[in-house]
């Protein structure tokens, strides 16, 4: 059996893909296209009752939501793919901590950019350009502290997957090509490795 991933393209799926085309594992893509709103299905429901993707069907069956959950199950699932620094080390730990910083301080801003009317739908607008004025500073705490090529001294892990996600997003990168070249040079980086580089060009093009 393999490892089920219910997104879209170029949604927060895509971490979740980079990290399995990773471990090599197999695994199958099921789109639930959100310009149509089939998160919001019964069936999608039933799998998610947030309504929110990504969610992972693991092969004993188990559903695990929210990406960064997801990544760390999958750090779990597969310790010899160093998809993580080893546990107990100060390198595992600044891992988790850039991984909760954006879990936390980005994506939730990504989510009023993208639908600020949910929010405050009399000033949509004006809510959105705050989201995404936060969104720009959290990303250049980010910047600052990419080792490089990868965020970790230690090297490649789930952290540059994330990040590099993040990247991909239109209310993260703006002026990116200005005032974000270790992100730049992460992300072009990551596109070269074999597994999650053709993840990525599947999402996000070349």
């Amino acid at each position: 059996m393999s490892y089920v991933i219910y997104g879209d393209l170029r949604s927060g799926a895509f971490s979740v893909e980079a990290a399995l085309a990773e471990t090599g594992a197999p695994y199958e893509f099921k789109r639930i296209c959100l310009e149509h709103n089939e998160q919001k299905t019964p069936e999608f429901l039933a799998i998610n009752p947030s309504g929110k993707l990504p969610a992972l069907k693991t092969p004993e069956g188990d559903i695990v939501t929210e990406s960064m959950a997801i990544l760390l199950t999958l750090a779990d699932h597969f310790p010899n793919t160093r998809l993580l620094p080893e546990p107990g080390t100060p390198a595992r730990a600044t891992a988790y901590r850039w991984l909760a910083f954006m879990a936390s301080e980005i994506y939730p801003m990504v989510e009023i950019d993208d639908y600020p009317e949910r929010f405050m739908p009399e000033a949509a607008e004006a809510l959105r350009s705050r989201a995404r004025a936060r969104i720009h500073e959290r990303m250049q705490v980010l910047e600052r502290n990419i080792a490089g090529p990868w965020l970790l001294a230690s090297g490649f892990s789930l952290a540059d997957i994330y990040l590099a996600m993040f990247s991909g997003w239109s209310a993260c990168n703006d002026n990116s090509q200005q005032s974000l070249p270790r992100l730049n040079a992460l992300t072009e980086a990551l596109a070269q490795r074999p597994g999650a580089g053709a993840v990525w060009r599947r999402h996000f093009g070349s």
